[in-house]
């Protein structure tokens, strides 16, 4: 069994790892995971079929590592999970009014007009953590295994160079790598398919992609680094949802941020700032300090109270970045791969499409084509097929252009940006 990176290297001989076997693994309990594990067990059920599927998950519970300020956009769930509403499902807040701010020191000038796809009617604001947790429960009902606090370390390969399944992380390990007086060894976790749903930047995601050269004529994927906080305050204006462009980041910087208003008397707010800055003193964290300072923002939070906090890594490539999807033994889904509708800072409703249509092709491979009992493995080109052809692409070309235009600063981005979402709808023939 080949093994890829890891990010303690030994010789040593660590022992045989236990085995357990699924006919689906699925690493990282996020909406396209929880929404591929959902999807397949709901097509077996309907049909009355065997169908075992396992989702790992690095969290001590689901959510735990979810962080996103949210503005979701319910299009897939609505197919995952027609009765969501009678089931609670945690979307509490709708939006009720869509503001676009461009920011100076003191002041702001605020947007008369928002292109459609700029809009957010009929989306919720949520806590994605809180989302994640009631599809774990759905899927549950549903008997999919979920293992929380275990964190796939690699992925392994049998001798023809085919992904078999993965690797759980070795435990009580000194800093030398050698074994401890309380290691235990990872567990093996084979599968038919292996679906890799970890997110931005996952180390699964990216050995894959390197080890089969995946991103082999498609651009390299560009990042941001998203902060968010949670505040309660006294009052807000719930369903109020804003996002700005300007002071305090320099025009040569491309950021953004956004503050949301829940029906709770929470306000989530946050910056993204791309990670392609050329100034190596300029602190993302900082600016977003500043941000707060902007008397409107300050305003909105006045005696209120930060009562949690985080930063993650983002996806901002968008179209032109997302890698081939498929590989011997497994595929990939959600922002493993990179879909994020940059300017519109949504990528939710886009991993559980991505994971509904895994589970589709999934079980058409394994079930309908009779490869459930096959011990060859294979590679489900059809679901690369799926995407290519489906409305999150046709979403992601419309503003394939929006990122790139800020290279060349906030004010010429702005325009390129109204011109092309605006009036060209992403027509534009470059």
């Amino acid at each position: 069994m080949h093994c890829q990176r890891w990010f303690c290297q030994t010789h040593l001989d660590l022992g045989e790892r236990e085995e357990m076997e699924f006919d689906v693994v699925i690493v990282g309990a996020g909406p396209a995971g929880l929404s591929t594990a959902i999807h397949l067990k709901q097509l077996a059920q309907q049909n009355n079929n065997e169908l075992s599927v396992c989702v790992l998950e690095k969290g001590a519970e689901v959510g735990s590592h979810i962080l996103s300020g949210n503005v979701f956009n319910p299009v897939s769930l609505n197919k995952l999970i027609p009765d969501w509403k009678e089931r609670n499902a945690p979307l509490n807040t709708p939006v009720s009014k869509d503001e676009f701010w461009y920011l100076s020191q003191k002041s702001k000038i605020k947007s008369p007009y928002l292109p459609k796809d700029m809009r957010n009617d009929g989306n919720y604001i949520i806590s994605l953590g809180e989302l994640c947790q009631w599809l774990s429960e759905q899927a549950e009902e549903l008997e999919v295994d979920i293992l929380a606090g275990f964190s796939a370390s690699e992925p392994l390969f049998n001798d023809n160079n085919e992904v078999i399944g993965v690797a759980t992380s070795d435990v009580g390990l000194l800093k030398d790598g050698t074994p401890g007086a309380n290691f235990e060894r990872g567990t093996a976790i084979k599968a038919k398919q292996v679906v890799l749903a970890e997110g931005c930047r996952g180390s699964i995601s990216e050995d894959i992609i390197n080890h089969y050269n995946l991103r082999d004529g498609y651009e390299e994927q560009t990042y941001g680094i998203g902060l968010k906080e949670v505040w309660e305050v006294p009052s807000n204006e719930p369903g109020l949802v804003i996002h700005g462009l300007g002071w305090p980041v320099p025009r040569d910087v491309y950021a953004g941020y956004f503050v949301y208003h829940t029906n709770d008397n929470k306000i989530f707010i946050g910056a993204v700032i791309g990670l392609d800055y050329k100034n190596p003193y300029l602190n993302p964290y900082m600016e977003f300090q500043k941000f707060k300072t902007h008397p409107d923002i300050k305003n909105m939070l006045k005696d209120g109270s930060c009562i949690s906090y985080g930063a993650r890594a983002l996806n901002e490539g968008g179209y032109q970045s997302v890698p081939k999807l498929t590989f011997p033994g497994g595929l990939i889904v959600g922002c493993s791969a990179g879909f994020v509708n940059v300017p519109k800072v949504k990528g939710t409703h886009y991993a559980m499409e991505t994971g509904i249509l895994a589970a589709k092709n999934i079980y058409d491979e394994l079930i309908n084509n009779n490869k459930i009992e096959s011990n060859d493995i294979i590679e489900i080109k059809s679901y690369e097929n799926d995407i290519r052809s489906s409305w999150i692409m046709d979403d992601l070309y419309k503003v394939r252009n929006v990122k790139p235009s800020f290279n060349k600063g906030h004010l010429f981005g702005l325009f390129h940006s109204g011109l092309s979402v605006g009036l060209l709808g992403g027509k534009e023939p470059w």
